[in-house]
C-alpha cells in the first residue's frame, strides 16, 4: 500500500463570531474533504510536545514520526539543508525573517509580502553592509545570511550557541519589539544573544537606506526594515523514513518552503519544484496535484505541504483562508483522489493540518488538530463532515505525536 499526507499548514481554527460561531473548516465549501471524512476514519492529533513551541517545525517533524526530544534543533538547520548550505559543526544556523517595524512594534512578519527577487537584493546588501564589517572586526568569517524564499531567509554564525531565547515574529505582531530582542539561557550564550541583538538594531540603520525600501517609502508603503533571527540549532541527526519504515522504499516531499524542504531532505525524501508553487494563495494548486499523482506512480510515500492557509492566518485575513481551504479542497484534494479511485496499487491518503493558525489571533496555536484518514477498503466511522468539532467523534480518538505515523503506516493492518 502506498502512502499520501496532505497537509495544509495552520487550516484549522477556533470558532469565529463572524461565522455564526463555526470554524473556517466547519463554515468552508469543502464536499471533498467531507466526503473523505464520511468514507474514512477521523480523530485527532496532538502535534506539539509539551515544552516545544507550537511551529511548522515542530508540528510537521513530530507528524512524520520523529520523537522531537531526540532530533529537534529548531528551523534554521533544516532550511540551511533545503538552501544547500552544508553546516560545519559549530555553525549556529538561524531562521532570518526580514519583517517591517513601525513605531516601535512588530506589524508583519513578512516585511509587506516581500518576493525572493527584491529580498535577494537585501541579504546582498546585509552582506556587504552589515556582515562583512563584523567579520573583518572578528578576523574570520563570522556572520552570513543566505537567500531563502520570499521573507524567509537564513543566518548563520560560526562558534554560535543555541542556549538562546529568540521570538518567533510572527507570535507577536503589533507588539513592541525591544522586549523581544535574543535573551542568553546561559552565561555561555551571552556572546551570542549580544552578537544577534548588534544585527538586528543595525539592520534598522542599513536597511531603510536600501533602494527597495526608499521605494517602499515614497509609496507610503510597508518597508522590509529589520532582520529577525529566531529558531535556531546546530546540525540535526535524523534517521530516514525508510529507515524507520522498511515498508517506505523512496518519498517524496512537495513543499514550496524551505523549513519541509528540509524536514524532508533529513527523512530522506526526494524534494519536487513545483513552477508557481508560491506558498501563498495564489499559489499553484493544479501543478501541486499533477506532482503529487507523477510521484505515486513511483514512490511508496509523499508528503504535500501547503502553506496558503496559515500565511492566511497570520494577516488576519478570514474571506483569504476560507479560499485557502476551498482552493486545498477542489484544486489538489480532488484531482488527486480521482487519480488514486483509478489506480491499480492501493493507496492511503490523509488530511490534517499541523497546528492552528487562528484568524482572530494571528498567531500558532498547539491544540489538537483533526485528522483523516481514507483509502478504498477502510471501514467508515460516524464522522460526516472534515471539521474540529466533529472529528472529536471520530474512531481514532485522540492520537498523540509520532501515534500518527505508526497508525498510517500500519492502516492496513486494523
Amino acid at each position: 500500500m502506498k502512502h499520501i499526507v496532505i497537509l495544509g499548514d495552520g487550516m484549522a481554527d477556533l470558532p469565529v463570531e463572524r461565522l455564526g460561531g463555526k470554524t473556517l473548516l466547519q463554515y468552508a465549501a469543502k464536499p471533498m474533504m467531507d466526503q473523505l471524512a464520511k468514507e474514512g476514519r477521523c480523530g485527532r492529533l496532538i502535534t506539539v510536545p509539551e515544552g516545544f513551541p507550537p511551529g511548522s517545525e515542530v508540528a510537521n517533524t513530530a507528524i512524520l514520526g520523529y520523537d522531537l526530544n531526540k532530533v529537534y534543533e529548531g528551523r534554521g538547520p533544516l532550511e540551511a539543508a533545503s538552501i544547500g548550505y552544508e553546516m560545519a559543526d559549530d555553525d549556529l544556523a538561524l531562521r532570518c525573517n526580514i519583517i517591517n517595524l513601525q513605531d516601535g512594534k512588530i506589524i508583519t512578519h513578512n516585511g509587506g509580502n516581500l518576493e525572493t527577487e527584491d529580498a535577494r537584493l537585501l541579504i546582498d546588501y546585509l552582506n556587504e553592509t552589515l556582515a562583512k564589517p563584523i567579520n573583518e572586526r572578528e578576523g574570520c568569517e563570522r556572520v552570513k545570511f543566505i537567500t531563502g524564499i520570499q521573507y524567509r531567509h537564513l543566518l548563520v554564525i560560526k562558534g554560535g550557541n543555541k542556549h538562546i531565547t529568540c521570538a518567533p515574529p510572527h507570535d507577536h505582531p503589533n507588539e513592541e519589539w525591544r522586549p523581544l530582542l535574543v535573551k542568553a539561557d546561559i552565561p555561555e550564550a551571552q556572546e551570542t544573544a549580544e552578537l544577534l541583538n548588534e544585527l538586528i538594531l543595525k539592520s534598522q540603520e542599513l536597511l531603510p537606506k536600501h533602494p527597495y525600501n526608499q521605494a517602499k517609502a515614497a509609496k507610503g508603503e510597508r518597508q522590509a526594515n529589520s532582520i529577525w533571527p529566531w529558531s535556531g540549532g546546530y546540525r540535526p541527526s535524523m534517521e530516514t523514513l525508510m529507515q524507520q519504515y522498511p515498508e517506505i522504499k523512496s518519498g517524496t516531499v512537495i513543499s514550496a518552503v524551505d523549513l519541509i524542504r528540509g524536514i524532508g531532505h533529513y527523512a530522506g525524501l526526494k524534494i519536487v519544484e513545483v513552477e508557481g508553487a508560491t506558498g501563498l494563495a495564489d499559489t499553484n494548486y493544479e501543478g501541486k496535484a499533477q506532482a503529487a499523482i507523477e510521484a505515486l506512480e513511483h514512490d511508496d510515500f509523499v508528503f504535500v505541504h501547503v502553506e496558503a492557509s496559515d500565511e492566511a492566518g497570520h494577516d488576519g485575513d478570514l474571506e483569504l483562508k476560507l479560499k485557502t481551504i476551498e482552493y486545498l479542497d477542489q484544486r489538489l484534494i480532488k484531482p488527486i483522489y480521482e487519480h488514486i479511485l483509478n489506480m491499480n496499487e492501493p493507496v492511503c491518503l490523509a488530511v490534517l493540518p499541523d497546528h492552528l493558525t487562528p484568524v482572530e489571533m494571528r498567531i500558532h496555536v498547539g491544540q489538537p488538530v483533526p485528522f483523516l484518514i481514507w483509502h478504498k477498503g477502510i471501514a467508515p466511522d460516524e464522522v460526516q463532515q472534515y471539521d474540529e468539532v466533529s472529528c472529536v467523534s471520530g474512531s481514532f480518538g485522540l492520537l498523540k505525536l509520532q501515534e500518527f505515523m505508526q497508525t498510517f503506516m500500519n492502516i492496513d493492518k486494523m
